[in-house]
């Protein structure tokens, strides 16, 4: 990274079609190496089944409680504090097992991109 930089909280929350609700904190094309989302899932909800190609992802779980899905694993109650690692390419999703929001960080690196995105789940769009 050539440049320091802050960035300032004017990101907004938006509704993605994984079936969460995301706030970029930190993506940019000036740091590619990594970028910071706060995701938000409803309760009893869980997000689709999908994996991120060439990019590690990383869940630090914020607030609520929930249960997350990781390639052929069994699936892990998370809770704050937790820290869940997903490697690229692997199959992933979380579901809100709490009565509250489900709140944590998405951390990838390299940074996310769309096109960085499969949606692996089997039901129609």
């Amino acid at each position: 990274m050539t440049q320091a930089g802050i960035h300032h909280r004017s990101a907004r929350e938006y509704y993605f079609d994984e079936r969460c609700h995301i706030t970029e904190w930190w993506n940019s094309a000036a740091d590619a190496d990594v970028s910071v989302a706060r995701a938000r899932v409803e309760p009893g909800v869980t997000t689709r089944l999908h994996r991120l190609r060439d990019t590690t992802e990383r869940y630090l779980i914020l607030e609520g409680q929930g249960r997350v899905e990781i390639g052929g694993v069994a699936p892990s109650a998370v809770g704050p504090g937790d820290v869940v690692l997903i490697p690229p390419g692997v199959s992933q999703r979380i579901a809100n097992t709490g009565a509250g929001d489900l709140v944590f960080l998405a951390i990838c690196t390299p940074r996310f991109t769309p096109a960085a995105y499969e949606d692996l789940d089997a039901e129609v769009r």
